[in-house]
């Protein structure tokens, strides 16, 4: 079969010169004088006469490929949902608070947890509990550090299994005793490591009803033998924030240990004839930390617009904890997908945070942001420039207050025709473990989102 190749006058130099000699030769020796003359006058002739090459009179008058730029901006649309389905179940760190947030309105963290025995205890002669208290660890704070909430500490009855998945809207509270095991007017602060320039890690220790110090030192020891055992006679804590004067704040808890602290505990301080001391039951890797979050939207200005694509609206709200994502349509792609004779070279989608109305002074913004896309079965999955390499991907706050994604790849795919063009969601990275939120302009707003796309064009 035969095959057209068409090139210009100076790529057909080029290709004839590196058949005639290889790289090793024109970079390592000298050729004849007469060879080095026939070949100057071939390629005189070439220039002068317009058939002198074979081909040559078929090359077209104008380049075979245009790279070109586009802006889109007017058809992009987008709008906010609820997010939903965010497990919440060993994640790297725990959540706990209330936050009335001024333009995203209440948010709750609650929590249950599981504590482990380290081994086999020894009570001793004739021991007598003398008190019981629950510690954890915190450092990170989302809202008003000023504002005291009070926590309420309750025994679980049901048990939590550290094998199943849990979801931000689970009912926790149903697994929760009502006798109420102790209370805890917490107000964060915040303390700053000099050395390292960093905040450092604050320790919260809530004493607890006597009954539960009165059941660990009763247990039978086949109830301590080992730790299956252990959780069906002590099935862990369930810790609420009940109410907040002023804003309140979201706090990170960081429950498991390190080399540099204890992981959370609840510790059992006791004496028996011999000595005073103390037994510690941790949370660890392998003990159940469940999250649930609730939300209430109806004090916002946007409540109305959430899960509505009817009109557009000039701002779109994220935020993480199971609460907001936006769902954003790009449907000038679709008319690409017969674009046979397009390449993409790199096609960059862009968010621009109204700084004013995300306050992102006193509430810091999400360092990146996810972009998953629709498929054609309803699912969401991270375009092909992730896999790629996630720094390529992007998604990163900029200093210019704007967030790229670079889905060149993703892109290609749906003009050759591979992916649908379904839609996008748009969620914070870190959203079961990290309280973030951010107001990023809208499809309608002059300063919205917009695609910048490098493409070639194929004229032949």
């Amino acid at each position: 079969m035969l095959t057209m190749i068409f090139m210009t006058r100076s790529e057909l130099r080029s290709t004839l010169l590196s058949h005639l000699f290889p790289v090793r030769f024109r970079s390592r020796f000298f050729f004849p004088a007469g060879m080095v003359c026939a070949l100057a006058g071939l390629f005189l002739q070439s220039g002068c006469n317009d058939t002198g090459l074979a081909g040559v009179e078929m090359l077209p008058a104008t380049d075979l490929i245009n790279a070109r730029n586009l802006v889109e901006k007017n058809t992009i649309r987008a709008y906010t949902y609820r997010d939903d389905s965010l497990r919440t179940d060993e994640s790297s760190t725990s959540l706990l608070g209330v936050f009335h947030d001024p333009v995203f309105g209440k948010t709750t963290a609650d929590l249950a947890l599981q504590f482990r025995l380290n081994s086999f205890p020894d009570f001793g002669s004739n021991p007598v509990a003398d008190s019981v208290v629950f510690y954890f660890y915190y450092r990170m704070i989302y809202g008003d550090t000023a504002s005291v909430q009070k926590l309420e500490v309750y025994e679980l009855e049901g048990a939590l299994d550290p094998d199943a998945s849990y979801y931000h809207d689970a009912d926790l509270s149903s697994l929760a005793s009502a006798f109420k095991l102790g209370e805890y007017d917490f107000k964060p602060r915040v303390s700053l490591d000099t050395t390292y320039n960093d905040t450092m890690y604050q320790l919260v220790g809530i004493r607890l009803h006597n009954s539960l110090a009165q059941k660990l030192i009763s247990a039978d020891s086949l109830d301590l033998v080992n730790n299956d055992r252990f959780l069906d006679y002590f099935r862990g804590l369930y810790v609420r924030p009940v109410s907040a004067q002023g804003q309140g704040a979201i706090v990170s808890l960081s429950l498991l240990g390190s080399t540099s602290r204890s992981a959370s505990a609840v510790v059992l301080y006791y004496h028996n004839d011999e000595d005073t001391t103390n037994l510690a039951c941790y949370v660890t890797e392998f003990s159940a930390r469940v999250n649930s979050f609730q939300h209430d939207y109806s004090p916002a200005r946007f409540y109305s617009q959430i899960n509505q694509e009817t009109t557009g609206d000039s701002l779109i709200y994220i935020q993480s904890t199971g609460g907001l994502q936006a769902k954003v349509y790009l449907p000038f792609l679709g008319g690409w997908r017969d674009s046979s004779r397009v390449a993409i070279n790199k096609a960059e989608l862009i968010f621009t945070v109204d700084t004013i109305a995300s306050d992102f002074r006193k509430l810091p913004l999400p360092t990146q942001l996810f972009l998953t896309y629709v498929s054609d079965d309803g699912q969401e999955y991270l375009p092909k420039d992730y896999s790629f390499l996630p720094a390529y991907y992007g998604g990163y706050l900029y200093p210019d207050y704007t967030y790229r994604f670079n889905i060149t790849q993703h892109m290609q795919s749906i003009i050759d025709k591979e992916t649908g063009n379904n839609g996008f969601f748009l969620t914070p990275t870190n959203k079961n473990s990290e309280m973030r939120r951010a107001v990023l302009k809208g499809a309608s707003s002059a300063a919205g989102v917009k695609m910048i796309i490098t493409y070639s064009k194929f004229n032949q």
